[in-house]
């Protein structure tokens, strides 16, 4: 292999300098001989195909090294990139409650969707999870990457599409895994909370082996982890219902009968007599052992009384448990001066385990009758039972508790040398994935016969004035009772759902750095050939399928999507690199992509062009403007009709009743059941983009670089997939004429949104179309500085910012763009992003002992009031008033003392303030029973760790 070596500019020996700052604190603090800095080796960064000699070019890479997360307290590859300054956007995940990959881990850049990152693992695209993210679009789950054995982490913002292909729109994650190591390293470490749960344990070994005359080189390693998931009870701010609220806590409705009073007098025709029948004639006596003993008799004005507990909220988690093991191995043979072999595998198995919580572990009339009346209360109403830890028995929750079970594998075969002026890297890929979910669940048909029986008795016959409703005289007694363990079991039980992913693809790479001589230096040019085929299959428990005519599946309250498809795919990419004289180099990069699934091809070019200028030895001013894009995937072209059940607001009948939005909690249509559908679409087209960005690097000295860039998106033909939530306020808005009601956002909501003869929400439709457009402009900053401070050691600073300049998004054609800034409404419905975001570092070594603070600050994002008044001046009636959360920063503190030259002990505290959003439930009504933004801000607490890293055979 040849090896070019050239001499460093000042700019590429500040940023080397920066970057190695935490691996040289392990050592001395001394500063390196002017020898040793002299000369750099061409070295191929995320961002382009060809080796250079300077670690800047014209797009910014965020460069994160092993040291870095270890000294930061970062806790898992997820938790860095959530972490990121680039990370600006919330996701759902383990804090979430019934999301759709609860168990799953994943990043928004920039406050884009999930799926416009691109994921690689060694520079290779990562399997996509089996499971659609927010139940409708494919994305990377991150959370089974073994963290101990990361070499770095590349970062690079933008759209890089011209190099990387589809879902490059936002930016690329390079997750570079350890490639040789002298003798091997062990390490242990433990992990506990506050507060409870959350214990961890992780233990990581790695052996570097070398043979047949330093031929063969093989690095293999494995880690394990084991992590206790934390439950709402294990958090003041998530074990009760709101006690800090503008409101009154309302205790969970557990035992209710609601409807309408007088009904064969007045029917529907006085709201009125609308609210709570409380028909117990033990007041709740029969009720108290529920909750750990905190049922009993409630009321909430204006409604009535019913049976229930403060502490229902508690009996979920808000992080998942984990159980984890990972393998890796990587290998290369030297087969001749100018031929090696190589070979990589990555094997995950997790185990995830989590519990959605009693607000969705109940059973009521409403999903199988809507109402029924009853003669004796003259009243058509509904029952709502919620269940308990007391009625499951054992473990109470812990024993329902829903597991994710997923194995993941990347293999690759290759081999790569020079033949002549040219390297070539040719190389054969296979990455799967495979998910199997076990999902508590309440069977319908034997669910509804228990309460028949038990409670409702005989279907009597229609009810005397519609004629619509069935007439039931229940026993009110047996209702207000606890359920037996057995009797639970009898309707309850575990779906099981299949699903998988995989990828094959064929790659060859060839590149020559010395094309040809330009007053610049060399030009150098790569040419990139992939084949293969990728496919999809989810494949639910059948029981899950809902019934075509009647829309119900065999899991009361619960359906699921399904579906399955492949499809074939090639690519050709090329760079051309043009140093066109010593200060300004120009790079070229243009790639064509096409997918072929079952006849009908999808095809996309995609071009960039960059320019790096140093007019001196210290500066850097670079720009780039190219074309991204994101392929219709599987899931968008193969999904099949899936539905599910959830809750709305029904904005449109709580402004009837005279609550307005932001004023609804004491609306009792605050939480209406409805049956939500949902489809792929083969017609889609690809998502586009025009991505640009411009900057300049400085780095005067040896020790201090500093970087700043401007970013600018323009998306089209976005894939729109709006919220039951946001439809259902749309249509408000549209039926008061505060919006056109012609307008083309209108026409949908008021369409896809059916309501039955009594004026309620039955099901919304949301479809998948390319209709929506973004455009998205931030900046970026960053710094780096190291000082000697002599006999007191060295220190070294590293800090990165982004600030999101606009952000809008237009839903329709037709319609006016939504400022995702300014509209309070609009950042909540979009993943509630903050605006800004930005990290500090500082590191201290001296001898043998470093320390590191970590500062992570999230920009302040609109409160709840701000959200349902959707108006940043808006007051409800209760004095609650609309603005900004303030914005929020934790601290993380890590302590590493080299004991002996192969021992080192670490500890580190996570969130050293103990941060929670605690000061955000006042902005709530005491119904909320998650007073704050969970896609954002958690409530976890402060973390302590304990390692111990010992290395050997060196």
């Amino acid at each position: 292999m040849h090896v070019n070596t050239l001499k460093r500019s000042r700019l590429a020996v500040s940023l080397m300098a920066a970057l190695l700052a935490p691996a040289a604190f392990a050592q001395d603090a001394a500063p390196a001989p002017a020898e040793d800095a002299t000369n750099l080796d061409k070295v191929t960064v995320t961002g382009s195909l060809i080796p250079k000699t300077q670690l800047e070019n014209f797009t910014p890479v965020t460069t994160i090294s092993a040291e870095d997360i270890k000294a930061r307290g970062f806790t898992s590859v997820a938790d860095v990139l959530q972490k990121s300054s680039f990370s600006t956007g919330g996701v759902q995940g383990g804090q979430s409650s019934a999301s759709f990959t609860q168990g799953a881990e994943t990043v928004s850049m920039f406050g884009l969707d999930p799926g416009y990152t691109k994921y690689l693992i060694d520079g290779r695209p990562m399997a996509n999870y089996p499971a659609l993210y927010n139940g409708s679009d494919t994305f990377n789950n991150i959370s089974g990457i073994p963290i101990d054995l990361v070499e770095r982490i590349e970062i690079l913002p933008g759209g890089q599409s011209s190099l990387y292909g589809s879902d490059a729109i936002a930016g690329v994650i390079n997750i570079i895994l350890k490639k040789n190591m002298e003798g091997g390293a062990l390490s242990v470490r433990g992990g506990a909370t506050s507060d409870g749960g959350g214990d961890s344990f992780r233990v990581s070994l790695a052996k570097g082996f070398v043979g047949m005359d330093g031929r063969l080189n093989v690095l293999a390693g494995i880690q394990a982890e084991t992590k206790d998931p934390i439950w709402g009870y294990q958090r003041d701010l998530t074990k009760q219902y709101n006690t800090h609220g503008y409101s009154a806590p309302v205790a969970g409705r557990d035992f209710l009968v609601n409807g309408y009073s007088n009904f064969a007098a007045e029917g529907f025709a006085n709201p009125d007599n609308y609210g709570y029948v409380f028909a117990d004639p033990n007041n709740c006596a029969n009720t108290t052992g529920q909750f750990g003993g905190s049922t009993g008799l409630r009321e909430r004005a204006g409604f009535g009384q019913y049976c229930g507990s403060f502490l229902s909220p508690g009996y979920r988690t808000i992080a998942n448990g984990k159980d984890a093991a990972q393998v890796y191995t990587h290998a290369t043979f030297d087969v001749s001066d100018t031929f090696q072999l190589y070979g990589d595998l990555l094997y995950s198995h997790e185990e995830t385990e989590y519990n959605v919580g009693a607000g969705y572990t109940w059973w009521g009339t409403s999903a199988k009758y809507g109402y029924y009346y009853d003669p004796d209360l003259d009243a058509l109403v509904n029952l709502q039972r919620g269940f308990a830890p007391e009625d499951v028995g054992g473990q109470g929750f812990r024993d329902i508790n829903s597991t994710d079970k997923s194995d993941s594998y990347s293999i690759t075969f290759g081999g790569k040398g020079t033949w002549g002026a040219w390297d070539y890297d040719l190389s054969a890929s296979r990455t799967e994935y495979r998910l199997k979910e076990r999902s508590w669940a309440r069977w319908n048909d034997p669910i509804n016969a228990y309460f028949e029986e038990h409670v409702l008795g005989p279907d009597l016959g229609p009810d005397p004035v519609y004629g619509a409703f069935p007439t039931f005289r229940p026993d009110y007694a047996a209702f207000y009772q606890p359920i037996s363990p057995a009797d639970f079991a009898s309707f309850s039980g575990f779906t099981n759902t299949k699903s998988k992913t995989w990828d094959n693809m064929l790659r060859a790479q060839f590149t020559n750095s010395a094309l040809f001589t330009l007053p610049g230096g060399d030009a150098g040019l790569a040419v990139v050939v992939e084949g293969g085929n990728q496919g999809w299959d989810y494949s639910p428990d059948p029981r899950l399928i809902p019934d075509p005519v009647t829309l119900e599946s065999e899991v009361w309250g619960t359906t699921s999507v399904s579906g399955a498809g492949h499809r074939t795919r090639y690519a050709v990419t090329s760079e051309l690199r043009l140093p066109v004289w010593e200060p300004l180099t120009v790079t070229l990069s243009g790639r064509y992509d096409a997918f072929d699934a079952y006849g009908n091809t999808v095809d996309k070019p995609t071009y960039s062009i960059g320019l790096e200028y140093r007019p001196v030895e210290s500066l850097l001013l670079r720009g780039k403007y190219g074309t991204a894009f994101r392929a219709p995937t599987l899931s968008d072209t193969f999904q099949g009709i899936s539905g599910y059940y959830d809750s709305v607001t029904d904005y449109t009948r709580c402004a009837d009743a005279g609550f307005l939005p932001g004023n609804t909690d004491q609306c009792d249509y605050d939480s209406e059941q409805f049956f939500g559908t949902q489809s792929g679409n083969p017609d889609l087209e690809p998502i586009t983009a025009d991505v640009w960005n411009v900057g300049a690097v400085w780095a005067p000295t040896r020790n201090l670089s500093m970087s700043l860039d401007y970013f600018s998106w323009d998306i089209r033909n976005e894939v729109d997939l709006q919220s039951a939530d946001q439809l259902s306020l749309l249509e408000y808005y549209c039926n008061s004429g505060q919006l056109d009601a012609g307008s083309p956002s209108c026409q949908n909501a008021l369409s896809w949104i059916t309501r039955d003869t009594n004026g309620a929400i039955e099901s919304i439709y949301t479809p998948k179309v390319n209709v929506a457009k973004q455009k998205l402009r931030a900046i970026t900053a960053s710094v780096n500085y190291m000082v000697d401070v002599g006999s007191f050691g060295s220190l070294s600073f590293a800090g990165n910012y982004t600030n999101t300049l606009d952000h809008t998004v237009t839903p329709l054609p037709g319609d006016p763009e939504i400022d995702l800034l300014r509209d309070p409404y609009y950042m909540w419905v979009y993943d509630a992003y903050a605006k800004t975001r930005a990290d500090l570092s500082v590191a201290w070594a001296k001898d043998k002992w470093t320390t590191t603070v970590y500062a992570n600050r999230l920009g302040k994002t609109p409160n709840y009031q701000a959200y349902t008044g959707r108006s940043f001046d808006f007051v409800n009636s209760a004095g609650a008033k609309a603005g900004w959360w303030a914005p929020y920063i934790t601290y993380n503190m890590s302590v590493n003392y080299a004991a002996l030259d192969n021992l080192e002990f670490s500890f580190m505290v996570n969130n050293v303030l103990d941060k929670t959003p605690e000061n955000q439930a006042s902005n709530f009504p005491g119904t909320e029973s998650e007073p704050y933004n969970s896609n954002v801000y958690n409530a976890y607490g402060r973390s302590f760790f304990v390692e111990a890293r010992y290395k050997f055979g060196q």
